[in-house]
């Protein structure tokens, strides 16, 4: 798996933290869009496991980040599917 990063003495995952960043870096209004999820779920499966730290990351990246009303329920739905395989 890739890098870490710490924030407020917590690890998170700092490839899933970046690729948020990139998507909404002067693109648009700066929300997180369904298709900026769909780009975040796959990075989220590449590792066939969803871990705690992704987990931890997930809800840090839903609280600093805006994502559409769109994009967080179909996120939320895909997220819970795809976990309860796991």
């Amino acid at each position: 798996m890739g890098y870490y990063k710490t924030i407020d003495g917590k690890k998170y995952d700092g490839e899933l933290i970046e690729l948020a960043e990139k998507l909404t870096a002067g693109a648009g209004d700066g929300r997180i869009s369904k298709a900026d999820a769909e780009k975040i779920l796959e990075a989220v499966k590449d590792g066939d496991s969803y871990t705690d730290i992704e987990k931890d990351t997930m809800a840090y990246l839903r609280e600093n980040f805006k994502w559409t009303d769109a994009s967080d329920e179909w996120f939320r739905t895909e997220i819970r599917k795809w976990a309860a395989t796991k």
